[in-house]
């Protein structure tokens, strides 16, 4: 066993002496290539939790520092800068996803373990609690999801069973920008539909009108697959021609779908094939002529209709995200606040949303929906009027008192008129920019769209 002394203690000494940070960065780029929805924000607040652990040891270790000497080995410290990033990053993931969460809590111990041999134990036992500590604080600043299916959704309402898919005219939108090839999944899926593709440069708009006259010739439902833009598209012809209407998950966010429960390809193909249903309210956006739209998620007006242009004109060149990090920031630099009457009161604001149905969670950027059918929209906006509004928003943001400051206001209405938009240019709805008429009504629709969900466990 002698022999085996040397080599051991020469692989400890690499283990030991090694960053903390770079396996678990390791693990959560892997989590976050994965595809997976909850995965992804486990892999985020992982990162986000181990990088405050490491700055808060590190500014500890400066302080320390300054008042007395670090005994050896210069590895110690109170508490243990390895503890506290491996304790944050697995307690962080665990929040977000538990089944990851037991598969790295055990990995976690077991380096702090190791890590005792070079720090005391009381090191060790500091640093594990602060970053535990740490990453329970970070849902002070963010929330956890719920996966769960929106619950008022779930009520079942007749829709026709489809097995393999016969029956089914579905509409893949190419230019929808999701990760993996969803026309040959889906084809795999449903062997039986009739998909078809829009190509680049086609009218998404005349497809869907020719695939509802085929489902309400033959018989059966229409189905589309695409992000919330292509969806709403289809949900409105859907609703006017009495058709229940199957969401498949093929573009970049894909909030209605992950709000009805359908966060696969395969998720949304069993539901058709099940037969399973629901009902959800439309909002809806009506000029003073009588003219109308609707939104499944969400409509505002502000900064945001700007920042989809912004994002839009570099998406091409740099992709989706980096644009939209790079057009944030040009519009809160360049933009000004709009000037509109809300329901009789002169508001300048940076921005008005409004949801389609409660969304949670308060105080914070709107994330997801319990319930699809409750009547109300949720109407939040950034008051514009008061001094260093934006530094005001940023800094409540930060430090978890956005419900609290005055530059924000959140409340549910089933109704709201806006005035003086036709100055202020566009609305944004459900991520498509449109042209503002000068008075805007907004309330829910009368007719409910029927969707097919995930069938109950």
């Amino acid at each position: 066993m002698r022999h085996l002394r040397a080599p051991d203690a020469r692989l400890f000494s690499r283990v030991a002496s090694a960053h903390p940070m770079l396996p678990w960065l390791a693990g959560a780029a892997v989590m976050g290539l994965s595809g997976d929805r909850g995965a992804r924000r486990a892999a985020l607040r992982g990162t986000g939790s181990l990088a405050l652990a490491s700055a808060v040891v590190g500014i500890a270790a400066k302080s320390a520092s300054g008042h007395r000497f670090l005994p050896r080995p210069a590895t110690r410290a109170l508490p243990s800068g390895h503890a506290a990033s491996v304790a944050a990053f697995a307690s962080a993931v665990a929040l977000e996803s538990p089944l990851l969460g037991a598969a790295l809590v055990p990995l976690a111990a077991a380096a702090a373990v190791f890590r005792a041999r070079t720090c005391s134990s009381s090191d060790v036992l500091a640093g594990a609690a602060l970053g535990i500590g740490i990453a329970a604080a970070t849902c002070r600043w963010w929330p956890l999801h719920v996966d769960e299916p929106a619950d008022a959704a779930r009520p079942n309402v007749t829709v026709p069973a489809l097995p393999a898919g016969q029956g089914l005219v579905a509409v893949v939108n190419s230019d929808a920008g999701g990760d993996t090839p969803a026309e040959a999944e889906l084809r795999i899926l449903l062997p039986m539909a009739d998909i078809r593709l829009c190509e680049s440069g086609v009218d998404l708009h005349l497809v869907l009108d020719q695939a509802a006259k085929d489902v309400l010739a033959r018989g059966g439902a229409l189905g589309v697959v695409g992000g919330d833009g292509t969806v709403n598209a289809a949900a409105v012809r859907a609703t006017e021609s009495g058709l229940p209407l199957a969401v498949f998950p093929g573009g970049t966010l894909n909030h209605f779908a992950a709000d009805l429960g359908l966060v696969t390809l395969k998720s949304a193909a069993d539901a058709v094939e099940a037969g399973y249903g629901g009902a959800v309210d439309l909002g809806r956006v009506t000029s003073a002529d009588g003219a109308g739209t609707y939104f499944l998620n969400t409509f505002s007006i502000g900064v945001y209709p700007e920042l989809v242009r912004a994002r839009e004109a570099r998406e091409r060149r740099l992709g989706k995200w980096p644009a939209l990090c790079i057009g944030l920031l040009r519009v809160l630099a360049d933009g000004t606040p709009s000037q509109v009457t809300v329901d009789g009161r002169h508001r300048r604001l940076w921005l008005l949303f409004a949801g389609n149905s409660r969304y949670d969670p308060p105080g914070f950027a709107p994330s997801y929906r319990r319930s699809l059918n409750d009547g109300l929209l949720d109407i939040r906006t950034v008051d514009g009027s008061h001094p260093f509004a934006r530094t005001r928003l940023v800094t409540a943001f930060l430090t978890g008192t956005l419900a609290r400051s005055r530059v924000y206001q959140a409340t549910t209405v089933t109704r709201l008129r806006i005035d003086g938009m036709g100055e202020e240019g566009d609305y944004t709805r459900d991520g498509e920019v449109s042209p503002a008429a000068g008075t805007l009504h907004l309330d829910k629709a009368i007719r409910t769209l029927t969707v097919y969900l995930p069938p109950p466990q």
